[in-house]
Parts: C-alpha cells; sequence; structure tokens
C-alpha cells in the first residue's frame, strides 16, 4: 500500500500542473517549481544533535531565513563545508574529525529549510545567496561541497568571484539543470506544456533557459584550483557530470572512484581532501 501511495502522489501532481496550464500556463510553472523546491527531510535527527550542538556559532539572518551556521575552531585555514539535497551540516562529520587532527578553522552551515535553518524551500539560487553572504562575512581560503553544494559553489563564483577563495573541492555534484527537469518530468508524468512554462519561467526568473544554467559554463572562468571527486556507480548524479565540468574547469582534477556511492564519506576520499588542501 505505501509503495502504491508513493507512486500515485506524483502522478497526482503532475495531472494537478496539466489542469491547471490549461487556463494558467505561469501560474502552472510557479506551482511545479514550488513543489520541486519543497524540502521532505534534512533536519535534525536525535543521534545528529550532541555533535553538532557542539558548534554552534552564530545563527544569522539571509534573504528572510534563520542560517545556523557551526564552527569548529582551529588555529590554520579556515574551510567551508556545503551540504547537499536533503542533508545537514552532519553529513560533513567523518571529514570534519580529518581536518581538526590538521587544525583547520572548520566552518559548516545548514542551508534553508534543512539542519537548524529555517524554510521550507531550496534552489540553487538560493542557496547561492546564503552562500555569498557566508563567503563575504568569513572569508574561507577553501570550500569543500557535495553534491548540490558543488553545483552552488560554481554558481557563486560566477557571479560574483571570491579573490580570498584559493581552492575548492566538490563530490558527486551535478552540473546540468536540465537533468533535474528530465528527472522530474518523468516522475510527475506533466506534459510539455507545463515543462514549456517552467522553462520560460527560469527564464524570466534567473535569465537562463534550463539548457544553459550548468556548472560547465560556470566553471569555465574559474580560475581557483579545483578538486572534483565522483563515483562511476553513484546512482543519484551520474559521473559524466563531473567529467563535464573537469573539461571546463582548467585548474582542475579528477578523481573517479568505484563503488564508494554518492556521498563519499570514506576514509581515503577525506585523506585525499586533507592532502589537497595542505598543498
Amino acid at each position: 500500500m505505501q509503495n502504491l501511495i508513493a507512486r500515485t502522489i506524483p502522478l497526482a501532481y503532475g495531472q494537478l500542473f496539466n489542469l491547471i496550464a490549461l487556463v494558467d500556463k505561469r501560474a502552472a510553472a510557479i506551482k511545479a517549481f514550488r513543489v520541486f523546491c519543497t524540502i521532505r527531510k534534512g533536519k535534525v535527527l536525535p543521534n545528529q544533535r550532541e555533535f553538532l550542538e557542539e558548534a554552534k556559532h552564530d545563527r544569522i539572518t539571509i534573504a528572510d531565513h534563520e542560517i545556523q551556521v557551526y564552527n569548529w575552531e582551529g588555529s590554520g585555514e579556515t574551510v567551508l563545508l556545503m551540504h547537499g539535497w536533503e542533508s545537514n551540516s552532519f553529513r560533513w562529520r567523518n571529514l570534519i574529525k580529518k581536518l581538526r587532527e590538521n587544525d583547520f578553522n572548520i566552518l559548516a552551515f545548514d542551508a534553508p529549510a534543512h539542519g537548524h535553518s529555517t524554510g521550507k524551500f531550496l534552489h540553487v539560487p538560493l542557496y547561492a545567496k546564503i552562500t555569498r553572504h557566508i563567503l563575504d562575512q568569513f572569508n574561507p581560503k577553501f570550500v569543500v561541497a557535495h553534491s548540490v553544494g558543488g553545483m552552488t559553489i560554481h554558481h557563486v563564483h560566477f557571479l560574483y568571484p571570491v579573490s580570498s577563495l584559493e581552492k575548492i573541492v566538490t563530490i558527486g555534484a551535478p552540473a546540468e539543470f536540465e537533468k533535474f527537469m528530465d528527472h522530474y518530468q518523468g516522475l510527475l508524468k506533466f506534459n510539455n506544456r507545463v515543462r514549456n512554462a517552467m522553462n520560460h519561467r527560469l527564464k524570466e526568473w534567473l535569465g537562463y533557459y534550463f539548457h544553459e544554467f550548468t556548472s560547465m559554463r560556470f566553471a569555465e572562468k574559474n580560475t581557483k584550483k579545483g578538486l572534483i571527486f565522483h563515483d562511476e556507480e553513484d546512482k543519484q548524479v551520474p559521473v559524466e557530470a563531473s567529467k563535464k565540468v573537469h573539461q571546463h574547469w582548467k585548474g582542475s582534477q579528477l578523481i573517479t572512484t568505484r563503488g564508494l556511492g554518492h556521498s563519499m564519506h570514506q576514509e581515503k576520499v577525506n585523506d585525499q581532501i586533507v592532502t589537497f588542501l595542505h598543498e
């Protein structure tokens, strides 16, 4: 029964968007984007609370959201950690241990609607606005970003090049917004009238069509040193995404793995990150 419900609800949304589009395509596009951007999990769980409580730092108001910032203090260079979709700063616990052993000053924050931060929705432009504020306030030398966090840091640096930033690490990061839409349409089965309306809404909102919003485009002028991790068997974001970004990011190194999955919490990955930051 639960599986049936899980399959039926997305289809019901898709049919709703189709019906709305018959009357008002723009309204259908806005509704479809709101559902797409709604966060359903990623808040702090009981087993995560103690680890995060010890590092709670500032709580900053940005773009009408209360953003929770964490700081594990160290005397070395500052590293900013950015989590992915429906996650929170706890996901960095293994890397944080390694970074603390090497005395880095570690910053992290929960994206809107995630962890201890407020909100209901998340999308890359909002995540980018929050990230820009954090970068301006804390001036980290390094950024390590997972999944959609990786796409976000590319977008931020494309729009607002950060002079204090020297190195960027991305892990399992998507690269093309159009791929998100392909998956979304395939899941909800809404028609091309809705999809085309969403495409025009994105252009109106951000100045990009789906196919134009890519990390390849954002990375072309990126002169920072980069380390890109992606697992060949990543079932959430195909490795081709990072391979494409690597081709456009002149200062990057690509490391592919096999069998580590999308999260890539493993010690050998964290060791390589620390080594790269020390170089």
